[in-house]
């Protein structure tokens, strides 16, 4: 089943792209949340339209998300933590936690755009998160997790 998805879903595409799908996968969610569209060939003409309009926006767009990838590979984020013997931390950093320290350099990105290799961290160390701040701009940012002076 082809499909013309409306917004961003995980794993699967991005927004006004044209998918092919499992059938119940397509008339069971992606159709009935409103994710996508049926694929009919006049919806892929006004896709299509709709897409050199957009072709101009765009180009101005990825400039920014640039800029902004200049600006977080400048950064170097270091995030504190509690730790227990050794270097092992109470708890947990994720990806929301990397999230508000960049909020705290100045730098709002939305937590469901970053993602920690390995998922979450438990213990200090160095570590790499990849940053999407457009579909075609990704930005791997180095980041480390001290322990916190009592």
């Amino acid at each position: 089943m082809e499909l013309i998805l409306k917004q961003d879903v995980a794993n699967l595409g991005f927004k006004d792209d044209v998918v092919t799908v499992k059938n119940g996968y397509g008339r069971n969610y992606l159709i009935p949340q409103g994710f996508a569209a049926l694929a009919t060939a006049s919806a892929k003409k006004v896709l299509a339209e709709t897409l050199k309009q957009r072709a101009f926006k765009e180009e101005s767009i990825v400039k920014a998300a640039n800029k902004g990838a200049e600006a977080l590979k400048a950064l170097e984020v270091k995030l504190t933590a509690k730790t227990g013997e050794g270097d092992k931390l109470f708890g947990s950093i994720n990806n929301a936690n990397l999230s508000e320290a960049l909020a705290a350099e100045g730098q709002e990105i939305d937590k469901k755009f970053i993602i920690i290799s390995g998922g979450v961290i438990k213990r200090t160390g160095k570590y790499s998160a990849k940053i999407r701040l457009h579909r075609d701009v990704i930005v791997d940012l180095p980041f480390e997790v001290i322990s916190e002076k009592n």
